[in-house]
């Protein structure tokens, strides 16, 4: 039995995250339309071959128009194969004459491996692909337009040095983008397969000497090139990489979602996530204003990464062929929907991330200049002093311990007279201004949205 609705579905995928676009693609309806295009797709062949005539072909072309799941699996719950029983609601709607060349030479897995090829790559391209650059066009937007917005830096939880808050968002679009490249071109890589129960062309090898030849001309009508090598199915890697970097660009987003979430923790305050005039925080505590979006796209890719285990242990197949992937691998198009989904909410959040540079400002001040501690090692040792960064240490714990800045003790201490009076007004000017000690982190930006736009 199959749910009413989708409120009686249990995978949320079906009715929280369903998304129209995807579904297109990867869902059951989808699944069978591609499956029925494989089979038109031999008949084409055949054609084309002067195997059938032109009036067998278009009797099958307009049959396979009709059909629908509900009928394929009505068939199947009878027959306990579902290929099988497509074939079979396919030949019901045919005449006699039309019958013999319905799923003529092939195998199952010559038409649901080539189907999920084609559906995988479309998914890829027309579902995936957009929604990951509808994000990184966002992303550019804001690390141009916050290039030189300074930023205290952080690492393991602690201040570090200053860079901008483009440049760190900057980090994303370059990460974001090569990922989307990668898609493109691992979705170029999906290969069907027309080769029969092993793989050896045994069936189309009766009818064809260049049996080759012919998996060539039903591919080409699914847009496909055959796979160098198949079994009884056709190699698992094309999928499985696809898959792969479909996590890693989920990985990436979480990334993007974990660092805004924490910088919209009450004592950081740095973005904000822009909340609707009527929408709630917490069912009890009204002031809360909780980084919802951010937090469910993390959630999402808590289920997506397990889901590549699954995807490798379904790699091995013995043999030409086992029935191990058989219930796993109708699950991987949930993988690219829960990414899309992610894509999706982050586009709309980040849309309408503030930033507060008051606080930006404030939270850079808070080590009253501590953060400058590098470059005044730093010129230290390059004037000949021999112990600087023990040195600055302990100037560190001195403000410190006084509640002074780094450069108020600094131009107290006595030892460093003789090292100060050597610096250039730059130099004095990065104590004064820590804010000033970014590199290149403006510049990097600019060059980097540049690329990506």
């Amino acid at each position: 039995m199959r749910p009413s609705n989708a409120f009686d579905s249990i995978a949320p995928v079906d009715y929280r995250y369903w998304d129209e676009e995807v579904a297109k693609y990867l869902s059951d309806n989808a699944y069978l339309k591609y499956k029925l295009s494989v089979e038109l797709a031999l008949v084409k062949a055949l054609h084309k071959r002067k195997i059938c005539s032109a009036d067998v072909l278009k009797e099958i072309e307009s049959a396979v128009q009709t059909i629908t799941p509900a009928e394929v699996y009505e068939e199947e719950d009878k027959v306990k194969h579902d290929i099988r029983a497509m074939v079979n609601v396919i030949r019901l709607k045919v005449s006699d004459a039309a019958k013999p060349y319905v799923h003529m030479t092939a195998t199952s897995y010559d038409i649901s491996d080539t189907a999920n090829a084609a559906r995988f790559k479309d998914a890829t391209l027309k579902a995936l692909v957009p929604s990951l650059k509808s994000l990184l066009k966002i992303l550019v937007g804001i690390a141009e337009r916050e290039a030189e917005t300074v930023q205290v830096g952080r690492t393991h939880g602690q201040h570090a040095v200053p860079l901008t808050f483009g440049y760190v968002v900057a980090g994303y679009v370059s990460r974001l983008g090569q990922s989307i490249v990668a898609l493109e071109a691992l979705a170029g890589e999906m290969k069907g397969k027309f080769s029969g129960a092993v793989g050896a062309y045994n069936a189309s090898s009766l009818f064809f000497d260049d049996p080759e030849a012919f998996e060539k001309d039903v591919l080409a009508e699914m847009n496909l090139e055959p796979v160098e090598h198949a079994t009884q199915v056709t190699q698992a890697e094309p999928m499985v990489r696809l898959l792969a970097e479909t996590t890693i660009a989920a990985g990436i987003m979480a990334q993007l979602s974990d660092d805004m979430r924490q910088l919209q923790r009450t004592e950081i305050g740095e973005v904000g996530e822009e909340f609707e005039k009527s929408q709630v925080g917490s069912s009890t505590m009204p002031q809360k204003r909780n980084p919802i979006n951010f937090e469910n796209a993390k959630s999402l890719w808590k289920i997506i990464v397990p889901r590549m285990v699954t995807v490798f242990m379904d790699q091995i197949s013995e043999h030409q062929r086992d029935l191990t992937n058989s219930a796993s691998g109708r699950t991987y198009g949930e993988t690219i929907a829960y990414t899309v989904s992610m894509a999706n909410r982050l586009s709309k959040t980040m849309a309408k991330l503030s930033v507060d540079k008051p606080r930006l400002e404030a939270n850079m001040a808070m080590q009253k200049g501590m953060i400058a501690a590098e470059p005044l090692y730093i010129m230290l040792a390059s004037m000949g002093h021999p112990d600087a960064h023990e040195k600055v240490r302990n100037l560190t714990l001195s403000a410190q311990k006084e509640g002074k800045s780094l450069e108020d003790v600094a131009f107290a201490d006595s030892e460093m007279k003789p090292y100060l009076d050597k610096m250039t007004d730059k130099q004095k000017g990065i104590l004064k201004n820590p804010a000033s000690y970014i590199g290149v982190a403006a510049e990097k930006t600019k060059r980097i949205v540049k690329r990506w736009s």
